[in-house]
């Protein structure tokens, strides 16, 4: 465990809930309800705006910007890169989380814009999502990892090729999720071991990690730091969760209640004894 980043992110929880930032979502429709309230389990305020007609005015109010194209349609892909322009403008970070790319001709063109069109602080995938827009021809099931690059991500060495890779060409911090959370950028790589399997038991906790580094991305310019604070959090709750749940009670359901409850208890204290954190 490298102890400085731990460190480092107790500080950066306390930052978020003492500054209660202002986080913009223009999310997916399955997810933005899961996502809203993790931000607020950790004291930042989410706000779930889409509608072409304001976003640039919210994403003036914000600190800022997570862009996710779970569910993509004609009207959000405008709201989006218009949001992602204003923010860039303005300075404020903005997030991508990449749902699906690489499933259908439609997602992987509206990575690419994005990709293109605007610059990032942090991207968020799992193994395939991140594949498929390094450009490296991943398949996907659906909106989740295909079965070939779960294997994959048992590699590290693998992941964080890929990562650093991406994280070099794009100026931007990269986060692979898995069964070892990989985030690169400005020159270092952490590996995370934290987590629980039941995370990828139930919907959006994919979404509300992104959402969490974008509440963290909001109190500071570090975005390795805050990616890597995002991943952690949702980590460590994931194993609370499932610490906390009478063994009676360990279904996806009750999973879900106390995964909300242990984001919203987790302290300094936490990070700094459970974290397992390691540059890579």
């Amino acid at each position: 465990m490298e102890k400085n980043i731990c460190v480092k992110i107790s500080e950066l929880l306390k930052m978020v809930k003492t500054n209660k930032p202002l986080v913009h979502h223009i999310t997916n429709y399955v997810t933005a309800n899961a996502c809203a309230n993790a931000v607020l389990a950790i004291g930042a305020s989410p706000i779930m705006a889409d509608d072409e007609d304001e976003v640039a005015d919210i994403v003036s109010l914000s600190s800022a910007l997570v862009l996710n194209i779970g569910t993509l349609n004609s009207r959000t892909i405008a709201s989006m890169l218009k949001a992602g322009v204003k923010a860039n403008d303005l300075g404020i970070p903005v997030v991508l989380d990449p749902v699906g790319a690489g499933a259908t001709a439609l997602r992987s063109t509206i990575a690419g814009r994005i990709l293109r069109e605007l610059k990032l602080a942090v991207i968020r995938g799992n193994m395939s999502e991140i594949k498929a827009i390094s450009g490296l021809g991943a398949t996907t099931k659906g909106v989740d990892v295909s079965a070939q690059d779960i294997v994959a991500a048992e590699n590290p060495d693998y992941g964080k090729r890929i990562a650093e890779n991406l994280a070099s060409r794009l100026n931007c911090a990269v986060a692979i999720t898995g069964a070892i959370d990989i985030v690169a950028g400005a020159g270092k790589t952490y590996l995370i071991a934290n987590g629980h399997s039941m995370l990828s038991g139930i919907t959006g906790t994919g979404c509300m990690c992104t959402s969490l580094i974008g509440a963290y991305c909001a109190v500071t310019g570090d975005y390795l730091s805050a990616a890597t604070a995002g991943i952690l959090t949702m980590a460590l709750a994931g194993e609370l969760a499932y610490e906390r749940l009478p063994a009676e009670d360990r279904g996806a359901g009750s999973y879900r209640v106390k995964l909300l409850d242990s984001l919203f208890q987790l302290d300094g204290e936490d990070l700094l004894k459970r974290g397992r954190v390691r540059e890579g």
